[in-house]
């Protein structure tokens, strides 16, 4: 027998300020990373592009996962460091809801990353159009913060 599927009932939970903060990381080529560093890619400014795709993703998550609710975020910082091997993202997602944010942080690591991957896909390529150093990993909540 199936269950059906369905939206949890949040109606009686009380509002409080929810906080949930998760990361990821990129491996790139040390190439790619010095293009990103000195703004040389060709589709524009990797670290910006990547913030605002991922703020608006945070905004949308509710209509991407198909049992979120929608919540009223307070808060959305996306913090994105460029490392040796890669670059990590830190997504903080803020609200006075009656349910967490944490799908909503893990939706903006997780288009923060994608949004690098496809800023600098040709420069990723080897000579056969595959990506074998290229990859996305760690992605997860690192901070979940409920405050009554």
């Amino acid at each position: 027998m199936s269950e059906d599927v369905k939206m949890i009932d949040i109606s009686m939970k009380p509002t409080s300020l929810r906080v949930a903060k998760a990361e990821g990381f990129i491996k790139l080529k040390k190439e790619t990373i010095e293009l990103i560093k000195k703004k040389k890619v060709k589709k524009g400014d990797v670290i910006n592009v990547a913030k605002v795709a991922a703020i608006l993703a945070v905004k949308h998550t509710w209509e991407i996962i198909p049992l979120c609710h929608p919540i009223p975020i307070t808060s959305i910082n996306i913090d994105i460091n460029v490392e040796d091997d890669g670059i990590r993202v830190t997504s903080e997602v803020k609200a006075y809801a009656k349910t967490g944010v944490e799908m909503e942080a893990l939706i903006g690591a997780s288009i923060a990353l994608l949004t690098i991957w496809d800023m600098v896909k040709a420069y990723e390529k080897d000579e056969k159009g595959q990506y074998p150093f290229t990859e996305i990993k760690y992605i997860r909540v690192i901070e979940k913060v409920k405050r009554v």
